[in-house]
């Protein structure tokens, strides 16, 4: 059934490159023929490449999932973007990334044991950069009413959303103006020597509260669009695509570690990620 969906994939990304929309919902989970058309006041989304898919990625999904009180349904969208601003394309096809994404919302539904399960969504967009997609997942008119979009981020991805360099030929930040009016970012802390200590991280949003950023165009009201939650704690073992793909190549057995079961057994059975990086 997996390799049906995979081949079927091929289909749907020509339809999108030969499309005039950006944005392309592939599937939900679970399946609903209604599934489109309810109703969510917030949409979450958890956008990566999924090159794994990653139990980083699914600790950031579930804390969102978790912590949401509200009694409306709650909706997340996994989005895989055709283009990336920074990543060439790496070994995994997108056709075995949307296989992936599809058993990892699985496992997010089960691990997640809710009352009322959420809809998890599997998406494509063209655009890479954030501001775009947002709009890209609004104008599709997928969701009524164009819920609020919360994407859920590292740190490491909010310091690139709000780097100027991304921004060309003005190289200014008023570009997210359109975005941070409406939607918000929901980050996790980066505590390693790479990032900083999690005082440097609050001071980095507290800066643009405090008008540091102006010149480059960041609004003093955006800080209350932008949230960092706790991560992975000290002590525990750093978890990234980058990690699992090097298992995959060098010691599969280590592939627990890295990636949820349904996926380990993809990247062995298809044997991905053995000529890669």
């Amino acid at each position: 059934m997996l390799r049906s969906f995979k081949a079927s994939c091929a289909s749907v990304l020509r339809d999108l490159a030969n499309s005039p929309s950006s944005f392309k919902l592939v599937r939900t989970v679970p399946h609903s023929e209604s599934s489109p058309a309810t109703a969510a006041k917030t949409l979450y989304v958890l956008d990566g490449s999924f090159n794994p898919p990653t139990k980083a990625h699914h600790r950031i999904a579930t804390s969102a999932l978790s912590e949401d009180r509200g009694s409306a349904p709650k909706r997340l969208l996994l989005l895989l973007a055709t283009q990336n601003a920074d990543k060439a394309r790496m070994p995994a096809s997108l056709e075995d990334r949307l296989v992936m994404m599809t058993l990892f919302a699985h496992e997010l539904l089960y691990d997640l044991q809710q009352e009322v399960p959420p809809l998890i969504d599997i998406g494509l967009v063209k655009q890479p950069y954030f501001h775009d997609k947002a709009a890209a997942v609004d104008e599709s008119g997928v969701y009524p009413k164009s819920p609020q979009q919360v994407h859920l981020v590292g740190f490491d991805t909010l310091i690139r959303i709000f780097n100027t360099k991304y921004y060309p030929p003005d190289h200014h930040l008023r570009v997210l103006e359109p975005f941070l009016s409406k939607h918000r970012l929901r980050a996790t802390y980066r505590t390693d020597d790479e990032w900083g200590s999690r005082l440097e991280q609050d001071r980095y949003i507290q800066n643009i509260a405090d008008g540091k950023r102006t010149d480059e165009g960041a609004q003093r009201d955006w800080a209350r669009q932008l949230t960092l939650v706790e991560g992975s704690r000290d002590g525990e073992d750093i978890v990234s695509s980058t990690l699992a793909r090097k298992a995959a190549k060098s010691d599969p057995s280590q592939l627990d570690k890295y990636v949820m079961p349904t996926i380990r057994d993809w990247i062995i059975s298809e044997k991905l990620y053995l000529d890669g990086k």
